[in-house]
């Protein structure tokens, strides 16, 4: 790996300021999803680190709360400008670690970094109220203040966005951090920390906690007093487990968890529009991220036409190593997540699915799954009820909105939906009625910095981005004062 800065390539925990390794001395790999290669033996870090990087946050959180806005607008915005300068080596890390394509990786640095920069805006505007009194000699202010120390476990799938997406509204309004990235994709989060250290943004106001032993990681977040938040990106089992583990000590909670995204293309949408989008939803990252395109619905007059289109423009895609100029689809992330996909389609076929293109590896690379659609599928298949998470787009045959509506909402999550259409009264129609989070109307790319992102249902709750994205990380304060 080629890195015009070199130091950001680190392979130990960040703890109060220092590069730390596991105190037993134990390490784990880092491998790259391409070809297995080597990358990297981190620091595999357990309880005990845990509690001394909560620590740390806990005497640096005395500190950085009273820190003035402007202060803390300045270092975070310090630190945005610092992750654009390196975003060829931040592209290069998560590309090598990850397997998206470059060109994607970068695409991933610059909207991970628009968090910072957007944070470290509203940093100056965590503004409270005057409500008027109850009484003629009463007066009601309401503060915000920050919660606390914030534990934050992000997923693999977007090392460096889902970690900024965290990080920068904690420490926008006062907060301090003890992040658990995944164990598949550890360096991106180091560099991320490598370059908030050089901005400036004091020692235990960020500590990163890498290590194999994820339940015990976990279990200490959960448990540990000093963590009044906790903000978890991840599956909906685990989330699941860590509301559980936070009940003792109450604390606050965002879950982003599974989703199962429905994207619907009515008879009298734009059909080469919609197989556009369908492409950019479905299939970016290989098909590995939470608000994909899980199950498509078309209705029945087009259908034939739409998977036919969708088949040719699929054919026009690279498939191959990230690093290379032009592809479009890499790796999956590791051989149980090409089983996975491998066994959905197998289970599909077996009932009767047909494969129109793809169902298979890429020749010559176990790790790439050419990008698949499937038709004749129906709601009884594990494509239908399962988040796939893999280049697999199984297209579902529908007569009338009402049924559309009925299958897209069946289903116990709530994170993204989709459709294309142009009939006004009914877009209106079906954006309300679907049960989710998100709504993508006429596009299938849905993430912004400036709107509020999450779910509803078993997709769990709470919001990133936008001007909501602080409410998560503060606590209200009413203060009644007799005059």
């Amino acid at each position: 790996m080629k890195l015009k800065n070199s130091n950001l390539l680190k392979n130990q925990s960040y703890i109060n300021g220092e590069w730390v390794n596991a105190h037993s001395g134990d390490t784990f790999d880092v491998s790259n999803p391409f070809d297995n290669s080597l990358l990297a033996s981190v620091s595999d870090c357990g309880q005990q680190e845990t509690r001394e990087a909560i620590e740390a946050a806990g005497k640096a959180f005395k500190v950085w709360k009273n820190y003035s806005a402007n202060q803390r607008s300045k270092l975070l915005r310090k630190w945005y400008d610092l992750q654009l300068e390196n975003i060829d080596d931040l592209a290069t890390i998560l590309t090598y670690e990850q397997g998206k394509p470059f060109e994607e990786a970068k695409g991933e640095i610059v909207y991970g970094a628009s968090f910072v920069e957007w944070f470290s805006e509203e940093a100056r505007r965590i503004y409270g109220d005057v409500i008027p009194g109850h009484e003629s000699d009463k007066r009601i202010i309401i503060l915000k203040q920050p919660i606390g120390v914030v534990a934050a476990i992000t997923p693999w799938n977007f090392p460096n966005s889902m970690i900024t997406r965290k990080v920068a509204p904690a420490l926008a309004v006062g907060c301090t951090v003890v992040l658990k990235p995944a164990k598949l994709t550890p360096l991106s989060a180091n560099a991320l920390v490598v370059l908030a250290e050089e901005a400036g943004i004091p020692k235990g106001v960020i500590n990163v906690i890498h290590g194999k032993k994820a339940s015990v990681i976990g279990k200490e977040l959960t448990e540990n007093p000093i963590v009044k938040k906790l903000s978890f990106t991840g599956s909906t089992a685990v989330g699941k487990l860590l509301m559980a583990q936070c009940a003792d000590t109450v604390k606050k909670l965002s879950l982003e968890l599974g989703g199962n995204a429905p994207f619907i293309v009515f008879n009298d949408a734009d059909i080469d529009k919609a197989v556009q989008g369908a492409i950019a939803s479905k299939f970016r990252n290989a098909g590995q991220t939470c608000v994909c395109s899980n199950r498509l619905f078309v209705q029945s007059e087009i259908y034939d036409e739409f998977n036919e289109k969708l088949r040719e423009e699929l054919a026009k895609l690279k498939l191959g190593n990230g690093m290379e100029s032009g592809v479009s689809i890499g790796p999956l992330i590791d051989e149980n997540a090409v089983e996975f996909v491998e066994g959905l389609v197998e289970e599909a076929v077996d009932n009767g699915a047909k494969v129109v293109c793809g169902g298979k590896r890429l020749e010559g690379n176990s790790g790439i799954y050419y990008p698949t659609i499937l038709s004749d599928v129906n709601i009884d298949m594990r494509v239908f009820n399962e988040e796939i998470f893999g280049p697999i787009a199984p297209v579902f045959k529908f007569e009338t909105e009402e049924e559309v509506i009925e299958k897209a909402n069946d289903t116990p999550f709530g994170l993204a939906s989709y459709f294309y259409g142009n009939n006004n009264s009914q877009i209106w129609r079906v954006a309300e009625a679907l049960e989710y989070g998100i709504v993508g109307i006429n596009t299938g790319m849905i993430s912004t910095t400036v709107a509020p992102f999450g779910g509803i249902k078993e997709s769990g709750f709470g919001r990133e981005g936008s001007k909501y994205g602080v409410d998560d990380y503060v606590e209200i304060k009413y203060l009644c004062m007799e005059v």
